[in-house]
């Protein structure tokens, strides 16, 4: 593990620098109406904004730490380093792309294959999540814990969207859920619905599958505010993409019998 002030210095240059990135992309974001994007697959959208605010944050960072590596979702990897920033340029692009507040930039920073620092920041929300390890999880500076709900018939679970399911999948989770009596629902951001675990807004999230760059900083942030999570990067998640089940700890066992996911 490195040293504290390594991992601080980069975690402080890079809370102002995604603060200018927002700024970039508020500028960009299209007014409410259809969809203003391409598609990479169906419902699955890149904008201009996805493009130019992820070559925004790899530059002015690697200017900072040039022997840093990166991920982004857009561009892909760049070279190796022992500190990998992992980048959802813009997490919710089908909510951004339609005008939809509920969109964020996402920065994971990475120790070799250890996260160690995040931040979700949600311009339009006007909300900054942060975490770094051993140092506690925040919304706005204030620290956050995952829900103390014990029941599911009294839990929130958000089943996320993705191209990638089974016929049948969708129906089967909801379906579930609903015996539970819990009550389902699904807002467009995987980042953001990993963070309202971590803050006790919501108390689950599962997507069928999901990419490192959704989910490198909401790990830190799951872990710092007592969440329980599957094991996402033991499972393949540094390499491709994988299933990720969220969820408040005292629920932690039925959640996942009931949605057919193992913690373990």
């Amino acid at each position: 593990m490195p040293n504290t002030s390594a991992i601080n210095e980069r975690f402080h240059a890079a809370q102002k620098i995604i603060k200018d990135a927002a700024q970039l992309a508020k500028n960009m974001q299209s007014a409410p109406g259809k969809a203003t994007a391409e598609l990479k697959g169906h419902q699955d959208y890149v904008t201009e904004a996805d493009r130019a605010v992820e070559t925004f944050l790899v530059k002015e960072l690697s200017a900072l730490f040039p022997d840093d590596a990166f991920l982004g979702e857009e561009y892909g990897a760049t070279q190796s380093g022992a500190f990998r920033w992992v980048i959802d340029p813009i997490d919710g692009t089908s909510n951004y792309a339609r005008g939809r507040n509920r969109w964020c930039i996402s920065i994971g920073l990475m120790h070799h294959d250890t996260p160690v620092a995040g931040i979700i920041e949600a311009p339009t929300l006007r909300e900054s999540f942060t975490a770094r390890i051993g140092q506690g999880a925040f919304l706005n500076g204030t620290p956050i814990q995952a829900s103390k709900t014990d029941k599911l018939r009294e839990a929130m679970v958000e089943i996320g969207w993705s191209p990638y399911v089974p016929e049948g999948w969708y129906p089967q989770k909801m379906g579930a859920l609903l015996t539970e009596g819990s009550m389902p629902r699904s807002l467009g951001s995987g980042a953001l619905a990993l963070a309202d675990v971590a803050c006790g807004r919501s108390d689950g999230y599962h997507e069928y599958v999901i990419f490192l760059w959704d989910v490198a900083a909401a790990l830190v942030l799951l872990q710092e505010a007592g969440a329980c999570v599957s094991p996402f990067l033991k499972n393949g998640g540094l390499t491709q993409r994988t299933p990720i089940l969220a969820c408040a700890p005292l629920i932690a066992p039925s959640l996942s019998k009931t949605l057919g996911v193992s913690l373990d």
